[in-house]
Parts: C-alpha cells; sequence; structure tokens
C-alpha cells in the first residue's frame, strides 16, 4: 500500500483515534482496553483496529492477556502496537532523507560534531524564542510532544546509597531523526541533545541527558536536581 493511501486510512475519525491510543501505551493493546480507550463498541474497535493493520500502520498478533498458560488460561486475544515503518507524503516527491544522510556522511568524516551541535542548540534556542527555560517536566513535555517525541512519564530507579525515592524522567517513543540516527547514530544523537538542550534550556529546572534504550530516543528529559555531577 503506498504511504499516501495509508495515511488516508487515518481520516475517519474513530480509526484515527484508535491509533493514537494504541500508539500512546508503547505497547501491546487488545480490541477490549482499546474500544474502551476511546469509547466505541468492541465490534467497531475490532474492524477498525484490523483496518489499520492491513494498511501497514499497525502490527497485529496474538497473545493470553491474563498472563497465564495451560488448561482455564482462556484463548489468546488480538493484539495490536504500532507498525515500525515511517509513512510520509509530498507532493510534488521530494528526497529529504537522502539529502540528510549525504548531510550527515559528510559531517561525520569531516568531523564537524562540535559545529553541528553548536548549530543545534542554537536552532533549539530560536524555536523556544524569547520563552524562558521550562519550568518543570510537564512544561517540557507538552513542549516535546509539540515537536513530535512523543513523550512519556517513567519512573527512574534511585542511583547510589542514600537515594531518596525514584524520580521521574521523562522519556520519549518517538525520534523524528529516527531513519538518519540509524545510520549515524553519535552523531545525530548528538545533535539532538544539544538540539533540546537549546528546546527547554540547560540552566533551569529540568535538563536533557544522553540515555539511549532500543526503541526510543537517545534523550531523556530529568529535573535539573537528579543525578547532577
Amino acid at each position: 500500500m503506498k504511504d499516501i493511501d495509508a495515511i488516508a486510512v487515518l481520516q475517519d475519525p474513530v480509526r484515527r483515534r484508535l491509533y493514537e491510543y494504541v500508539v500512546a501505551q508503547g505497547r501491546e493493546v487488545g480490541r477490549n482496553e482499546a474500544a474502551e480507550g476511546v469509547g466505541v463498541a468492541r465490534t467497531l474497535a475490532a474492524h477498525h483496529l484490523d483496518r489499520l493493520a492491513e494498511a501497514g500502520l499497525l502490527e497485529s498478533g496474538s497473545r493470553r492477556l491474563s498472563g497465564r498458560s495451560g488448561p482455564g488460561a482462556g484463548r489468546p486475544a488480538k493484539v495490536y502496537a504500532r507498525a515500525p515503518g515511517e509513512r510520509s507524503v509530498s507532493l510534488p516527491g521530494r528526497d529529504y532523507r537522502t539529502a540528510a544522510e549525504l548531510l550527515a556522511e559528510a559531517a561525520e568524516q569531516a568531523g564537524l560534531d562540535a559545529g553541528l551541535n553548536a548549530a543545534a542548540r542554537r536552532r533549539g534556542e530560536a524555536l523556544r524564542g524569547t520563552d524562558a527555560p521550562c519550568a518543570g517536566l510537564e512544561e517540557a513535555m507538552a513542549v516535546l510532544a509539540a515537536r513530535g517525541y512523543e513523550p512519556h512519564l517513567e519512573a527512574a530507579g534511585p542511583e547510589g546509597e542514600g537515594a531518596g525515592e525514584a524520580a521521574p524522567v521523562v522519556r520519549m517513543r518517538n525520534c523524528p531523526f529516527h531513519a538518519v540516527a540509524e545510520r549515524f547514530p553519535p552523531l545525530v544523537c548528538g545533535m539532538n541533545l544539544a538540539l533540546l538542550e537549546g528546546l527547554i534550556g540547560v540552566d533551569g529546572p529540568v535538563r536533557a541527558r544522553m540515555d539511549a534504550r532500543p526503541g526510543e530516543c537517545c534523550v531523556v528529559v530529568e529535573s535539573s536536581k537528579n543525578n547532577r555531577d
């Protein structure tokens, strides 16, 4: 299915809400949960979820939601999660990804990391404009969501002896630079960190730091009081 056809599938408002709900969970979601999450009947949810899977926007599978196995565990239920592929539409056709990869390759070979990071930090500051650094994690999450990072709050384990209660961190399910970051991770992840430092601020109540995790953005955002060297 062409990207434009797959994206057109999301025109239906119920289908779009179901897609957004599944994506926001960051895990497999069953039909009952999805239906309850968006407030529609299970049969309607099942129809739209299967349509999203046919379009390649979701992946489907089956597992026992009870977590049990053997006799009496019940039948496996159909579950859905976001498909890993990317979809984009450009009319007329454009190929910015190839240009980005060529520029990243040239920058990496020339050792231009420092210059790229400085430019990224300036761009983040320009995007922030005259606004003060983010005042807290909630504000940071709103800023990150607007940039497409899909942030979510997660409790971080305490570090070292005498550490207090687990401190929350903001992780991001989406990296807007994923395709290029896969090929040039040190260069692009460093650029991403610098961009977010400029965007949320470096001297305010929150800060960005590198903490790569498979399938998520390489940067996390936390309170500036956490893990300060």
